[in-house]
């Protein structure tokens, strides 16, 4: 028998993860809110892989509690994902996946474009998900997953803070307010690029974020975390003294 997983969060996204792994054989051990992570370590504590499924604002306070033995066990799969995330926990060689599938309660899930995986679990989660018709790939190196990562940033934050002005779908705001968009999307990468400490390379990010946009050209731009993401954005500016004016302006109109 396959060694368990552990699911940390029971929401729409583990939801079809849990069910890709169930139909790959793994026995899937919940954690809930009124769980604790420390109770569940003591009866489990050689696991197959933890698979932390919270939201992004919930995830340093869960990575905080991880037992150190379950460190090079990780698997990370949030949006606004980046390498601080888990190097400030001192995660040892997490597996990490850019979801690029939605899931939506009452809905089945949606593939945009196919998801990107690195780390020791990558293979795993990668045959998991190929169950369900979910294409994933395994990535080679830390360059191309930071590519990837930054990737699905700016796709979701462009679209989610040009949405908060011009709602509608992806198709509309690519082909009705560029203008627009590309402002957002500098700004953004500006960001990601102090978070990252790196000069990430504008065009071929320009050509993957379309890329992702035509392979769901009716999803919508603006969800009910956008206000969210907005706010953080602009804080993370401010307190790094980082020239933002198109959110800021965004911000003070329509939030």
């Amino acid at each position: 028998m396959k060694k368990e997983i552990i699911v940390i969060g029971i929401g729409e996204m583990s939801g079809v993860f849990t069910r890709a792994l169930l139909r790959a054989g793994y026995p899937i051990i919940p954690i809930t809110r009124d769980i604790k992570i420390s109770d569940v370590q003591q009866k489990f504590n050689n696991p197959e892989m933890i698979l932390v499924a919270v939201g992004e604002t919930d995830l340093s306070p869960v990575l905080e509690q991880l037992p150190s033995d379950w460190k090079d066990k990780v698997v990370l799969l949030q949006n606004e994902l980046l390498p601080y995330d888990w190097e400030k926990h001192e995660l040892i060689n997490p597996t990490v996946i850019s979801v690029w599938f939605e899931k939506k309660k009452g809905q089945d899930f949606k593939v945009l474009v196919p998801s990107p995986i690195m780390g020791p679990k990558a293979e795993i989660i990668k045959n998991a998900l190929s169950l369900l018709e979910i294409p994933g790939w395994v990535v080679a190196n830390d360059k191309e997953m930071l590519f990837e990562l930054v990737r699905k940033n700016l796709y979701i934050l462009m679209t989610n803070i040009t949405g908060l002005e011009v709602g509608g779908d992806v198709n509309a705001l690519w082909n009705q307010h560029r203008e627009l968009a590309f402002k957002v999307f500098d700004e953004l990468l500006i960001l990601q690029n102090h978070l990252t400490q790196y000069d990430n390379d504008r065009e071929p990010l320009i050509e993957a974020v379309v890329e992702a946009i035509n392979g769901d050209l009716a999803h919508q731009c603006m969800g009910r975390s956008a206000p969210g993401r907005l706010a953080r954005a602009l804080d993370y500016a401010d307190k790094n003294q980082l020239e933002v004016p198109e959110l800021k302006r965004i911000s003070e109109q329509f939030c």
